[in-house]
């Protein structure tokens, strides 16, 4: 007996259930809102760790909507003129760009501390 809704495909992490009662919830994760430029406190450094040697300028500590990341994200990197990604809430930057990103940042306004 399945609810209308309720499919089985939006259940992650639930393999059976024998309940009859059983109604699944789903948690949605709700983003936070992006705080403006000023408020924002991110940190610049350079990062070694599992990356085969290869240097990489890290940003961490955006507080903000996905979105949001990822445009800042584009916009260092073309500024840059280097690839790069957003993953699990930072912009990892390829190569030693940890003055001229914060630069960049502190010209849009926000607050950065460079390691």
């Amino acid at each position: 007996m399945s609810k209308k809704g309720n499919s089985f495909k939006n259940r992650v992490g639930v393999v059976y259930s024998t309940s009859d009662d059983f109604d699944y919830d789903e948690n949605e994760f709700q983003e936070e809102e992006t705080l403006p430029n000023n408020q924002q406190k991110l940190r610049v450094e350079l990062d070694k760790k599992n990356r085969k040697g290869k240097k990489v300028t890290l940003v961490t500590g955006y507080t903000g909507m996905t979105k949001d990341l990822n445009e800042l994200g584009k916009m260092l990197k073309s500024k840059c003129g280097v690839g790069g990604n957003v993953k699990d809430r930072e912009i990892l930057i390829q190569g030693d760009f940890r003055q001229k990103v914060g630069e960049l940042l502190s010209k849009e306004g926000y607050s950065v501390k460079v390691i």
